[in-house]
């Protein structure tokens, strides 16, 4: 591969590298939102907007149980996007 081809395979990986960590940042924050609302019921979690993690996640997995086999084929794509292994430097 020439030398063009090559920085743009580098900007290519950079920028997958960058969306898998933003991608475990947020899984993370929303492991910390659930373990929060549980330890604290609910209310009055510091440095915590006023918002239920538990209720918008129950909304998204209530969602997909309507859609039938197409939320099905959703939460299997989104289960396989979110335990794909890390990517090697």
């Amino acid at each position: 591969m020439n030398r063009k081809g090559e920085y743009y395979m580098d900007i290519i990986k950079k920028i997958g590298d960058w969306a898998y960590s933003l991608t475990q940042t947020g899984i993370s924050i929303l492991a910390l939102g659930i373990v929060l609302e549980i330890l604290f019921n609910g209310v009055g979690i510091p440095f915590w907007p006023d918002i239920s993690v538990v209720d918008n996640v129950m909304g998204i997995l209530k969602g997909l149980s309507a859609e039938g086999l197409l939320g099905l084929v959703g939460a299997f794509v989104l289960y396989h996007i979110f335990n794909r292994p890390m990517p090697k430097k």
